[in-house]
């Protein structure tokens, strides 16, 4: 069924830490301002607890930091953190090919 969906997906003890790494990445960009004109954003990227629910926190982070600090630079953070998603979800989630 896996290879269905693009692939196996991630050992668990290894997304368990990719989960928190990539947490990091989303709160470390909304740092810069964001925590306190968007805590509930920060709140849900605190209280997710699996890599999906990241996965769809992007789209709200990208609002935030469009708001912060331009489009062009959030969508750069967008990219490196789609990134960090790399092989630990199926390939299907990944909807367009990522530019390099």
């Amino acid at each position: 069924m896996q290879t269905l969906l693009g692939g196996p997906l991630a050992e668990p003890a290894h997304s368990s830490a990719q989960i928190e790494v990539i947490r990091q990445t989303m709160l470390d960009r909304l740092a810069s301002g964001g925590d306190a004109a968007f805590p509930q954003i920060k709140r849900r990227i605190l209280l997710v607890t699996d890599l999906q629910g990241l996965w769809y926190l992007r789209s709200d982070l990208m609002g935030a930091l469009s708001s912060l600090h331009g489009e062009f630079l959030a969508r750069q953070s967008i990219e490196e953190i789609t990134g960090m998603f790399e092989g630990l979800l199926p390939k299907s989630m990944f909807s367009r090919p990522r530019r390099h």
